[in-house]
């Protein structure tokens, strides 16, 4: 039998243990945070940035926090979930859209954290609270059942190659977890533009009981693009090199 040299045996777990299986929501990715970008870490991060605090938490309070009068919504406004915003664009847009709701919004790219900070200030925005932690972990330790009215997760990595689809965020155990913590009525807004990834998001979805697809979706499975969701410009570049974008959208029963 050919043994490993020590330094291939170093990279091998001790026996008994598997490689972990956990999915993240996000991938490290290189990118400079912009003079902009930390004066708004600076200026609004203690106003914004939530610390991650395993234990259930009363939206109330959280946003009650910092609150500017004459925009916050109120605590019987809804609460929308974002499972990683990359540079929060679209974020900005629909909390801009919909003041009355309360979006608490994960991603833990530094510079993509600076840029929504920057602009809840450009737009005068009160009704966004950041994250910068791996959105399953707040999912599974901060988030209570039944206390979100939505749920958005746009564009997550499509792990394009089939040994990597094993990574994809969308997968049973965390449509459980998503469709238990949403309440009665609330929804699951899914967004990509890897065709593939889009056919799993429905498959994967479809497999909860706790979740049923939307009433007007087409043959496919695949709903209408919600007014409130912006055409990005990779989405709009896409849409004119022929590329496609999917939405999924489920409610909880």
């Amino acid at each position: 039998m050919t043994r490993l040299p020590p330094k291939d045996a170093r990279r091998l777990p001790p026996v008994g243990v598997e490689f972990p299986k956990t999915i993240k929501s996000y991938v490290r990715r290189a990118g400079r945070t912009t003079s902009g970008q930390a004066k708004a870490f600076e200026e609004l991060g203690p106003l914004y940035l939530l610390k991650y605090e395993p234990g259930l938490q009363q939206w109330n309070t959280v946003f009650a926090q910092h609150r500017d009068a004459n925009a916050a919504p109120d605590n019987s406004s809804p609460v929308v979930l974002e499972i990683g915003f990359g540079m929060g664009d679209a974020t900005a847009h629909i909390a801009e859209l919909m003041p009355h709701t309360r979006f608490l919004c994960c991603e833990v790219h530094e510079p993509g954290v600076g840029a929504l900070l920057k602009q809840i200030g450009d737009r005068g925005l009160s009704n966004i609270r950041i994250l910068q932690h791996d959105a399953v972990e707040v999912i599974e330790h901060m988030v209570p059942l039944g206390s979100l009215d939505g749920i958005h997760v746009f564009f997550p990595d499509p792990w394009h190659k089939l040994r990597h689809n094993k990574r994809r965020l969308i997968q049973p155990k965390l449509a459980s977890q998503l469709a238990a913590r949403l309440k009665p009525g609330g929804y699951l807004h899914c967004a990509t533009d890897w065709e593939p990834y889009a056919h799993q998001m429905v498959q994967v979805l479809s497999g909860e009981p706790l979740l049923r697809n939307s009433e007007n979706v087409d043959a496919e499975g695949f709903a209408p693009k919600p007014a409130y969701r912006p055409l990005t410009k990779f989405e709009k570049r896409g849409l004119r090199l022929g590329h496609g974008v999917w939405d999924v959208v489920f409610k909880r029963i």
